[in-house]
């Protein structure tokens, strides 16, 4: 007997599908989403479609131009600045509580994420350095040890992931990594902040640049 899905996990499917297609940019900018296309290319009915295309929608991924037409969400300079924004306040933070937290173990835990880091950018992976990356900076934020600063970053942390994912400057994003870890490894609250500031800001003018241009 063939077993059935339910219907919240072909939606979670479809979701976590999509929203992966965007953040690499499989999906572009623009791009449409049809649901009876997408229905057709997952082996399932509109329904789970309609509701992954509306949670997409409500993460900010995704909006509805008109009635008819749904379409991958074009940023603006706004969009972007506000987001860096977020972060910079959140992850400047998160590591100077991860700095004065921080246990041997989840530092070699760090370094394990650079050292896959290394050796994903040498190799030019880009699927490889995105995941490690954000792993690098979930971890950071697991050993701030708030759950509430978690929570607040879950909404958005799939939009800064795809912002990130514009960014391809990867060999100085691994030594600002680098130098971030080296931060949080000294025990210093203070210098942690410091190289989480200037990496964010760094991140920001380098997306900035690839989205926009030089003049923006």
């Amino acid at each position: 007997m063939t077993k059935i899905e339910p219907l919240g996990a072909v939606r979670e499917r479809v979701l976590a599908t999509l929203r992966q297609e965007i953040i690499s940019g499989r999906l572009r900018p623009g791009d449409r989403l049809v649901e009876r296309e997408l229905a057709e290319r997952f082996g399932v009915s509109r329904v789970p479609v309609r509701e992954a295309i509306r949670a997409l929608v409500a993460e900010g991924f995704v909006l509805f131009e008109s009635a008819r037409r749904t379409v991958v969400r074009r940023l603006t300079p706004t969009d972007v600045k506000e987001l860096f924004e977020l972060r910079e306040a959140l992850e400047v933070y998160a590591a100077g509580l991860a700095a004065s937290r921080a246990t041997p173990q989840a530092l070699a835990e760090l370094r394990e994420l650079l050292d896959s880091a290394a050796a994903a950018t040498e190799a030019g992976d880009a699927e490889t350095i995105t995941d490690v990356n954000t792993r690098f900076h979930d971890r950071i934020l697991a050993l701030a040890g708030n759950s509430l600063l978690i929570s607040v970053m879950e909404p958005v942390d799939g939009r800064l992931r795809w912002l990130t994912r514009r960014n391809e400057e990867w060999p100085q994003l691994l030594t600002e990594h680098r130098e971030l870890y080296e931060a949080i490894a000294s025990g210093n609250p203070d210098r942690a902040r410091a190289h989480a500031l200037s990496h964010v800001r760094a991140n920001y003018e380098s997306t900035v640049r690839h989205l926009f241009g030089d003049d923006a």
